[in-house]
């Protein structure tokens, strides 16, 4: 049986929005990619909080290229792989932009590469953040900075994906953040976020 890693953030792992909790197995995304693709065996790591490259001072292990070399050790041998990072780089806190951002991407990308062929590889660029993700009763680890940073993680990522010679589509493309936090997927995105997935897995023939 061939295996799928899908490596991400919260909206890999599934966080409902405006909660601690998280979706049920057939409810988030990596599920539904499960199910449809039923001679797969879909990896999900996902992480809140997760970055490409930077550390978090208040939360530990959330430094994603320090973690891909233990998950793709212990998940050896893969086939393929899903990368959706991004939108926690974008924090004010670490003060970066999207090239710098897309440059870590780039460094997660080659450990994969270690790996996986990039041919194999799926770069999926994040959803925007909401307009008012920065505010108070929302997420203020996050500025009105952070909004545009979000949205121009894309056309930074389209140049990494072609320099390394692996799959990319825009989840912004599809889905946007619920209202509720104006930062994580609704039920109905992870829904519509699989379906696209699904789609740029079968046509890169990624399995």
């Amino acid at each position: 049986m061939k295996q799928l890693l899908c490596f991400g953030d919260s909206n890999t792992w599934g966080l409902i929005p405006n909660t601690k909790d998280r979706y049920s197995w057939g409810v988030r995304w990596t599920s539904i990619l499960q199910q449809k693709l039923q001679n797969v065996r879909v990896l999900e790591e996902g992480l809140c909080g997760r970055t490409t490259i930077f550390d978090d001072a208040y939360r530990k292990n959330r430094n994603g290229l320090e973690s891909l070399p233990e998950i793709l050790e212990s998940s050896y041998p893969l086939d393929a792989a899903i990368i959706m990072l991004g939108t926690n780089d974008c924090k004010s806190y670490y003060n970066s932009n999207s090239f710098k951002i897309a440059k870590g991407l780039g460094l997660c990308i080659d450990e994969l590469s270690k790996y996986i062929s990039p041919e194999k590889i799926l770069v999926v660029s994040p959803i925007f953040l909401g307009e008012n993700v920065w505010k108070e009763e929302y997420d203020p680890e996050f500025d009105t900075r952070s909004v545009e940073t979000a949205k121009k993680l894309y056309s930074e990522y389209k140049k990494v994906a072609l320099e390394k010679g692996t799959n990319i589509i825009s989840a912004a493309d599809y889905v946007q953040p619920s209202e509720a936090d104006q930062e994580h997927l609704t039920a109905q995105g992870h829904k519509i976020l699989a379906n696209a997935i699904l789609n740029a897995v079968l046509s890169a023939s990624l399995v």
